[in-house]
């Protein structure tokens, strides 16, 4: 038997299982017709059936009249289009079964796969990698938030507005009402119904495209969905756009993929409800116009049309029905994608970062347990960016700044440039890699959103109607600075947009006003909008788009800040801070100058800031704007400053810059107060300083320090609101020489004994002065001055005040021998029996004993009660 006949009897043999299993039907018809053995009008025949197995009957009718020369080239045909079917049926010699267990061939091309997958996809390219520069995955992801829930119209705008700690709460609200993880997207639901797609939205940004790259790795790495799918692929609609002429499923995911078209269709037809078909940034597909009226009876793998085209007859499930699909979109295309899709559905939201996931993200990019914690410490004080930095992208943005600043060898204190250079950097990387598709110029684009953000600024408004949208952004849906939301209205569905978050539509009215507003002049949005507290925020972007770096970064795009727009804004803080009409705060100043980010302006305006009144514990983000500011002069008026320990230390290089102060510190150490008294001590222009001691559980001071410099000497006072006997106590000393173990001194005074602090008091030898206030002044306190006053031969001067002065106690004074040189005051009350006591001044000097008393005026409480009665009743018949 020749060649040709083998071929031909093969292939009668084998119909059934060709006629069930070929898929690329009309691909080898095409080749057969190129031969000249397939007519023009069985051709079309075959081309109009609707599956391949009515292809494959027609096309076998064409086989049996050619005889066995064709039988013999469609063989041919399948060696080169379907090699494991064909070996997969010489192999067994029968008939075989259409579903079946995976051959080794197949499974041999899937092991390949995932290796080339885990090869590929466990790096990632960052935006700002050199050529050739990776990061390995699993230092960069971090599970995101997912929620499967629709929130409601006045949850998202509870979202939307709410910041720092309140924002994390809100996302943990809604956490507890079912987050998802990856391994159970396609988990059953409360009906033990199982998805047949999953839409995953999220904002740009978001990570949706890392998340699938995540999928894509753990799923070749065996690590999700080993049972679940056996071959899991992944489409770019990006890419797709791109790909030319017409193109079938087969083809279109061998272009995504290291697997040939014949590979593919083998694979597709072992067991399609084991495919899994990731179909990544749907709002980027370039959809026809008329994609919802669609009337195409598309259902072959191997039929050709537009790649947009068979891609949504995938969606709608008329290719490949039995397989999973799992569709990432931003927001502004869900609507239209869920209309597309046919089988059950699941939607599901990345909501970006948790305040957990935040900060396994900051420990992972750093790798450094010191590092990790200054950079986390210091965006967690910062309220607007720990809230931005739940947008993965921006969090990346921020540690790559940071990071730039550790390797600068800055110093945690310098921090971030400003936080509007992180909102403007975020910015800028959506318009180079999310705005191609966009037929708006950028600041035309920017404008828009600048109306848009303003004017919901102006009507108190985060969610905005779609016709306004529509008026204003000329392409919202693909606009990827903005959200849409579809809400329950009665019978109807209302459709609303927003920016991410509120802090994005106040940078974007701060945009509009400094570069793009060509109507209203900014002398007069000063004089009206910014006087206005809920545009405080709006303000301090406005000074950190001034800034010298962000304009510049700006003018790359296009944007040139407008004539005059720096003065005006200059001139209206310092007329704000020349007239003491601080209405928005003084942390709102610092901020602005911290954001402006302007060295000589900023000395400008701290030389003509007589009071900068803190009467609260500051932020950590409101205490690096001030140690900004300080760190710009050279002189500060007055301040009044409410510090915890970790900010005493990061400004006490500072303090002798402050000619007057006053420092209330929260639960100091023995060690933090030595230092800043030795500070401050040594301070090169102070003149005087006062420092409270704060307990942070009942938040009543404990000690008050306060410290007086003159030409020639310095003055130190502490006031002691707990201690059982001593009320206060102050120190003179030659300014020249201070030599005190401060630390001993301050656990003396914490252990309220008294006997211990007058003998440490020996050891300061050059005190010259002393001032005591003490409860009771008794015999054995008495006994312990003088011989205090014995062992200091520097103290010339000491006065103690007392509110009791005991009887035994004056008879000891009396006996005293005085030190010559040394002047010594006592005075208090004393009280006798049956009156109110005396007021008695004592003076000790090289002269003698001498006392002097005046009778204490008390008041007489009955006396008092019954003027109070009389006085009550004459109002009450008044009153009738």
């Amino acid at each position: 038997m020749d060649q040709d006949s083998e071929r031909a009897r093969f292939v009668d043999d084998h119909f059934d299982d060709l006629v069930q299993r070929v898929q690329m039907v009309m691909k080898i018809a095409d080749e057969l017709k190129a031969r000249g053995m397939l007519q023009y009008e069985p051709y079309c025949k075959i081309k109009a059936e609707k599956t391949n197995q009515e292809k494959m009957r027609e096309l076998y009718e064409v086989l049996n009249s050619g005889g066995d020369e064709v039988k013999s080239a469609f063989y041919s045909c399948l060696e080169k289009n379907e090699p494991l079917l064909l070996r997969d049926l010489e192999s067994t010699g029968h008939h075989t079964c259409f579903i079946r267990a995976h051959p080794a061939e197949i499974s041999t091309v899937i092991d390949k796969y995932k290796k080339r997958i885990c090869s590929e996809y466990r790096f990632v390219t960052e935006y700002n990698s050199l050529p050739g520069e990776r990061v390995l995955m699993s230092e960069r992801f971090t599970q995101p938030l997912i929620l499967q829930k629709n929130r409601d119209r006045i949850e998202r705008e509870e979202e939307i507005r709410s910041s720092g700690e309140h924002f994390q709460q809100v996302l943990g609200s809604r956490s507890s009402g079912g987050s998802l993880h990856l391994n159970s997207l396609f988990d059953p639901d409360d009906h033990g119904i199982s998805p047949s797609s999953v839409i995953l939205q999220g904002n740009s940004g978001n990570g949706k495209s890392f998340t699938v790259q995540k999928i894509m790795m753990d799923w070749a790495s065996g690590d999700l969905y080993k049972e679940r799918f056996d071959i899991v692929f992944h489409l770019k609609c990006k890419e797709i756009n791109r790909i030319p002429g017409e193109k079938s499923l087969v083809e279109i995911l061998s272009c995504s993929c290291s697997l040939t078209s014949p590979e593919i269709s083998q694979i597709l037809q072992q067991s399609p409800e084991k495919v899994l078909v990731v179909i990544d940034g749907f709002d980027e597909l370039k959809l026809p116009q008329d994609i919802n009226n669609d009337t195409s009876a598309h259902t072959d793998l191997l039929q050709k049309a537009r790649p947009v085209d068979t891609l949504c007859a995938l969606l709608r499930r008329r290719i490949l029905p039995e397989s999973f699909l799992l569709v990432s979109s931003r927001s502004t295309a869900t609507d239209t994608l869920s209309k597309l899709l046919n089988g059950p559905q699941r939607f599901s939201e990345i909501v970006g970062f948790s305040e957990k996931g935040v900060e396994e993200y900051f420990q992972k990019f750093f790798r450094n347990e010191e590092r990790f914690r200054k950079a986390y410490t210091y965006v967690k004080g910062n309220e607007t960016l720990i809230t931005a930095c739940s947008i993965p992208v921006v969090c990346w943005i921020i540690c790559t700044t940071i990071q730039e600043r550790f390797k600068d060898g800055a110093d945690k204190t310098s921090g971030l440039e400003t936080t509007t250079s992180i909102y403007v950097d975020f910015v800028c990387t959506l318009l180079e890699h999310h705005c191609q598709g966009l037929s708006q110029s950028v600041p035309t684009l920017l404008r828009s959103l600048g109306q848009l953000a303003e004017r919901g600024m102006q009507e108190r408004q985060v969610l905005l109607d779609e016709e306004s949208v529509n008026e204003t952004i000329s392409d919202p849906a693909g606009n990827p600075f903005l959200c849409k939301f579809l809400f329950k209205r009665r019978i109807h569905q209302e459709t609303m947009f927003s920016f991410m978050h509120l802090s994005f539509q106040e940078f974007f009215t701060a945009l509009y006003y400094v570069f793009l507003d060509e109507e209203k002049p900014l002398g007069k949005r000063l004089m009206d909008e910014f006087s206005k507290p809920r545009f405080s925020a709006v303000v301090q972007f406005a000074f950190g788009l001034l800034n010298k770096d962000v304009r510049s970064t700006l003018k790359e795009h296009g944007l040139l800040i407008r004539p005059k727009t720096q003065d005006h804004l200059k001139e209206w803080i310092l007329e704000n801070v020349k007239d003491f009409f601080l209405y928005l705060g003084e942390e709102f100043i610092l901020h602005c100058l911290y954001e402006l980010h302007e060295e000589d302006f900023v000395k400008e305006v701290m030389g003509i800031w007589k009071w900068i009144d803190l009467d609260e514990f500051l932020s950590r983000a409101d205490f690096c704007a001030l140690l900004y500011c300080c760190q710009c002069c050279q002189r500060i008026e007055d301040i009044s400053l409410y510090l915890t320990s970790e900010d005493l230390s990061m400004i006490l290089p500072e303090l002798h810059k402050f000619k007057e102060a006053s420092l209330s510190i929260k639960d100091p150490s023995d060690s933090d107060l030595t230092e800043l008294i030795n500070t401050l001590t040594r301070g090169r222009i102070l003149s005087s300083q006062r420092v409270r001691e704060r307990n942070l559980q009942s938040r009543q001071d404990i000690s008050l320090l306060s410290i007086n410099k003159e030409p020639s000497s310095i003055w130190i006072k502490f006031d002691l609101f707990d201690h059982p006997d001593m009320l206060s106590f102050s120190l003179t000393f030659p300014l020249s020489s201070i030599n005190i173990d401060w630390t001993k001194l301050y656990q003396i005074i914490h252990q309220s004994d008294f006997n211990a602090f007058l003998s440490a008091l020996h050891s300061f030898s050059n005190l010259e002065k002393m001032k005591m206030r003490v409860d009771s002044l008794t015999k054995e306190f008495s006994v312990q001055i003088l011989q205090m006053i014995q062992n200091c031969p520097s103290l010339t001067k000491l006065k103690v005040k007392a509110r009791l002065l005991q009887k035994d106690a004056i008879e000891i004074l009396k006996s005293s021998n005085t030190r010559p040189g040394c002047v010594m005051t006592f005075s208090g009350r004393t009280i006798r029996d049956g009156d109110c006591g005396h007021i008695v001044e004592i003076l000790l000097n090289d002269q003698g004993f001498s006392m002097t008393q005046t009778p204490w005026v008390g008041i007489n409480v009955t006396d008092l009660e019954r003027r109070f009665e009389k006085l009550k009743s004459a109002l009450s018949c008044g009153w009738k």
